[in-house]
């Protein structure tokens, strides 16, 4: 039997381009003191994870697909993911669906429309892109996924306010409108924005995709990436010095910066009971130290790059370059 529109699971999708600030966000939703509990799911772009390693510890259950954009390949574990969590629905308040900076919203979103199983036990509550203010001209001219992201955005976080002067945070929020004049936008530095903002707003309008996207019930999966952009993911066993690491980084970035769209890892220093996230996008980078490896755990060190012209023969030397002698 259907459940009364009270009823339905509320699913968010949490989108944006690489590094505009999405787990920054969820991050945020996950800590804060609401008094709900979400079930979350995350999508990479890349043989090995890192994101599921940046999101804090938390009582949330995780659930992490690799290796695939959750637009494409991996549609059919969302379905498989969502479906399972009906199951124990009383665990948790609504769903959390994080997918990667390359995806497409549109075919998430269809899934709570085409699905029948899904369609029965989930409302879509809103689709809440994340925009990064300093580099969303650059991505409006060479990635569709971006104006993608904006078109089909009932929320908009326009993120990383403080990287840009106010004339260009003025003309960069005008191109957003001009994409889509319906979505909110909220301006943020480190996605600071109220999480009643964000969740459990009722604000996903079927009407107002079809308007400009007739077919999005079809449930066609026409999506297509950019074909030059690649992911790249290395892992090393032995303890990384941190000084060859931001030596060799940081030669990188300034070399390779404006090729390099998102570059994460998850690093284990030597002498170093905690893990070190490293994220940068382009040539900014940041980092810091976040929960302690766990006892028996094995302290590998993984990072992945997402661009154009990467070399992974160069890359992997560099990267096994920074052990500790």
């Amino acid at each position: 039997m259907a459940e009364t529109p009270n009823d339905l699971i509320p699913v968010t999708v949490l989108t944006g381009y690489l590094g505009a600030g999405k787990t920054t966000l969820l991050n945020r939703i996950l800590t804060e003191n609401h008094g709900r509990k979400y079930a979350v799911v995350i999508n990479e772009f890349g043989e090995l994870g890192v994101d599921n390693d940046l999101v804090v510890d938390t009582d949330e259950e995780v659930f992490e697909m690799n290796n695939g954009c959750i637009c494409c390949t991996v549609r059919g574990d969302l379905i498989r993911i969502v479906s399972g969590l009906m199951k124990r629905r009383d665990k948790f308040d609504g769903i959390i669906i994080e997918t990667t900076g390359l995806a497409n919203p549109a075919p998430v979103a269809q899934t709570f429309f085409v699905d029948e199983d899904v369609k029965a036990r989930t409302r879509l509550d809103a689709i809440v892109t994340v925009v990064d203010a300093k580099h969303l001209p650059a991505r409006l001219a060479d990635s569709h996924e971006a104006e993608d992201q904006i078109a089909f955005a009932d929320v908009i976080v326009l993120n990383k306010i403080d990287l840009v002067t106010p004339e260009e945070l003025d003309a960069v929020e005008a191109r957003i409108k001009s994409i889509n004049r319906h979505a909110i936008i909220h301006r943020t530095q480190r996605a600071s924005v109220a999480i009643d903002q964000v969740l459990n707003r009722g604000a996903f309008d079927l009407g107002r995709i079809l308007e400009f996207e007739p077919d999005f019930l079809d449930g066609d999966d026409d999506h297509e990436h950019n074909e030059d952009i690649a992911s790249l993911s290395f892992q090393v066993d032995k303890p990384i010095d941190p000084e060859k690491f931001n030596a060799w980084i940081g030669a990188l970035l300034q070399e390779q910066g404006p090729d390099l769209l998102r570059t994460k890892g998850i690093l284990a220093y030597a002498n170093e009971p905690r893990r070190f996230a490293f994220q940068a996008v382009h040539m900014i980078a940041d980092g810091d130290f976040i929960s302690d490896w766990k006892a028996g755990e094995a302290q590998v060190s993984r990072l992945v790059f997402i661009g154009r012209n990467l070399n992974r023969p160069k890359l992997r030397r560099g990267f096994e370059g920074c052990v500790v002698d």
